[in-house]
């Protein structure tokens, strides 16, 4: 497979440093840049987590700082109880950080990136949408450029999964749903891992634990976040953590690993069902809707979970090589 270039799109965030370390050590990737947004904490937060991160792992690729909220101006919802307040897991990050941002604001190094390599670029979107909406506002042209738009992000109703930020939305899309809308309006080609899959993939803590003892200090670190991400899920009854962040990682080197469906997505922007994603499937007739007129996408409906697992511990592990 020859080489992706990749901009990662993330509001570190536990899992979001999980999927950062796959694109990083993963040789069929070319990580060329990382833009932060609000979303697991403050973007104030979530870009000094980036900026941590890139320094202490040698992350070769520039970091721009994004949005700071939603598009539509509302206040910000933020997932300390998930991540910590710190967004990384509670453990302890350096008073001072050598690395800084550069200068451009994230949409627009997403749009001049792409420019730049027109046709190679495939955006890995894993938190809140806010920053390709800003893009798409700014450049609606790029959409005909990018390769891939890979996300993490909705929910379907695949194996009952629905919303964890409310009982019909996930969090990343409920954190600006209308970000979201006008993102899978776009004709640019998205692949949507939501929590159809990504809550059908579980890392036991046996198997972080073997991350530890095999990946060196990615592998430890790996294990220390996680250790305030994991309790949560445990109190929600899981065996482990749902690999959500880094099935959209894995996605961009292995589509074979999944299934979908393809068909336009709209996203529910206020009321009780805000930010829920529904799909009209390209194989079943409708009478004319809100769907017509919008490009189809493909939405993740099964992984194999054992074969992914196994990828991403590989990969992991080629940070001790």
């Amino acid at each position: 497979m020859p080489v992706q270039k990749v901009i990662y799109d993330t509001d570190p965030g536990v899992d979001d440093a999980m999927a950062l370390f796959f694109l990083h050590y993963h040789p069929d990737i070319e990580l060329i840049g990382i833009t932060t947004g609000h979303g697991n904490a403050s973007v104030e937060i979530t870009t000094r987590n980036a900026l941590y991160l890139k320094e202490r792992f040698a992350i070769n690729a520039p970091v721009a700082r994004g949005a700071d909220g939603p598009v539509n101006g509302e206040h910000a919802y933020h997932a300390s109880s998930v991540h910590g307040s710190n967004g990384l897991g509670e453990v302890a990050i350096p008073d001072h950080i050598a690395a800084m941002p550069i200068d451009e604001p994230a949409h627009r190094f997403i749009i001049d990136t792409v420019r730049m390599h027109p046709g190679e670029v495939t955006l890995v979107a894993v938190g809140r949408m806010t920053n390709l909406a800003l893009a798409l506002r700014e450049d609606p042209g790029i959409a005909d450029l990018v390769k891939a738009v890979v996300i993490m992000g909705g929910a379907f109703g695949y194996h009952g999964h629905l919303g964890n930020a409310t009982p019909a939305a996930e969090a990343n899309i409920f954190g600006d749903p209308e970000a979201a809308d006008e993102m899978f309006a776009a004709k640019w080609p998205i692949a949507v891992i939501g929590l159809d899959v990504t809550h059908e993939v579980l890392m036991a803590t046996d198997y972080l634990r073997e991350l530890a003892e095999e990946a060196g200090d990615v592998g430890q670190f790996i294990w220390d976040i996680s250790r305030y991400y994991e309790n949560f899920y445990l109190k929600k009854g899981l065996s482990g953590i749902s690999v959500h962040d880094a099935s959209a990682a894995i996605y961009v080197v292995a589509p074979e690993l999944f299934e979908t469906r393809s068909g336009p997505i709209r996203v529910v922007c206020e009321g009780l069902a805000k930010g829920q994603t529904i799909q009209r499937p390209d194989a079943v007739g409708f009478a004319p809707s809100a769907w017509d007129n919008r490009p189809s996408h493909a939405v993740c409906t099964q992984v194999n979970a054992p074969a992914l697992l196994d990828l991403y511990r590989e990969t992991i592990k080629l940070a001790v090589k």
